[in-house]
């Protein structure tokens, strides 16, 4: 096997709780030597449990140092000497009172990149800036549940994740233009980047984005969630041929286009509805399946990690989901998460 594909990179972390951690314990899956730097009572997700800490940190090394201390800041300037990356997610004036910026650390190493991670922005303020909130201010619980029902919001920390995953993309990107700098990523701007199509469709023809029974998209037809004689089942049909298809096999006959389908939308459902009643949604998503029609059974968390055992790796004493990126030649050494100040200080 061969070495990971950032073997060779060092990455410090100053994060807490989920996006930070989780975009650096990605570096950390691909190879890269990542230093979680935390105060001497940890980062605070470790009073969270034992499993969730290992979930966002595996792999990882972890120094203590007081940041706020001439020692701690010594230690800090040692660090970034010798590394590629630091990435910081806590509130704007944390970041600069402790000098975690480009600016105060350049003078250490010029190359350095910074990977500020924020609510609204490393000069946005310090509101509060946790993911239900970030949600909830973007448009995107609006957007969720049903038109007669409340505002929703996933059952995930689907913020902290995306936000995560943006910034290591910058981060990995900076450092591969050569030169060190700033980079400045919130869950505000990337929850709103990922309402792509909405805003566009709002921001050049005033179109406002509508929330529509059982997750309908709001272009395709049919595209959502239909209750069948057992459970529910996803359908998507985003095309005129897996239109064809599924009418075939569901008995269905019309709506041959993609915009009378639109423009008929209540009265497409309500076929379908009924036709997707007939059986089970397991049985609907064997039947679809093999035709290439997009389509699956909801299923719960355990019965969706019971099905795909290959994504599901011990690190230490933990079973965890393994990393999302496969690289050819290269398996993760899954390693479980640091105790707290084991590398030392």
């Amino acid at each position: 096997m061969s070495a990971g594909p950032l073997a060779g990179f060092r990455v410090l972390e100053v994060g807490t709780m989920l996006a930070g951690p989780y975009a650096t314990m990605m570096l950390a899956d691909l190879g890269a030597e990542v230093i979680k730097i935390e105060p001497p009572t940890g980062d605070i997700s470790r009073q969270v449990s034992d499993d969730y800490f290992a979930s966002l940190n595996r792999g990882k090394r972890s120094i203590c140092l007081e940041l706020g201390t001439d020692e701690g800041q010594r230690r800090l300037a040692e660090l970034v000497a010798e590394s590629h990356a630091l990435l910081v997610n806590l509130k704007p004036s944390a970041i600069h009172k402790l000098g975690l910026t480009y600016e105060a650390l350049q003078k250490f190493n010029p190359k350095i990149v910074c990977v500020a991670l924020t609510g609204f922005g490393l000069n946005g303020g310090d509101d509060p800036a946790f993911d239900y909130v970030v949600q909830a201010a973007t448009g995107i619980a609006a957007l969720t549940g049903d038109p007669d029902g409340p505002p929703t919001l996933p059952g995930y920390s689907s913020a902290d994740n995306s936000t995560g995953l943006t910034a290591a993309l910058g981060l990995l990107a900076q450092i591969v233009s050569g030169r060190g700098g700033q980079i400045d990523v919130s869950l505000r701007d990337v929850l709103l980047s990922q309402l792509n199509y909405h805003a566009a469709a709002y921001l050049n023809r005033g179109v406002h984005p509508q929330r529509r029974p059982n997750g309908a998209h709001s272009f395709y037809v049919p595209a959502q969630l239909f209750p069948t004689a057992d459970g529910h089942l996803a359908l998507f049909i985003t095309h005129d041929g897996f239109w064809r298809r599924f009418s075939a096999e569901a008995g269905l006959t019309g709506f041959d286009t993609m915009a009378e389908r639109s423009e008929r939308r209540d009265e497409v459902l309500a076929v379908v509805t009924a036709a997707l009643a007939g059986d089970t949604a397991k049985n609907w998503e064997a039947r679809l399946k093999p035709l290439g029609i997009p389509a699956a059974a909801v299923r719960t968390l355990p019965e969706a990690l019971d099905a795909l055992p290959e994504m599901v790796v011990t690190a230490g004493n933990y079973r965890l989901v393994a990393s999302s990126v496969r690289v050819e030649g290269y398996q993760p050494d899954y390693r479980p998460p640091p105790v707290l100040g084991e590398y030392g200080a």
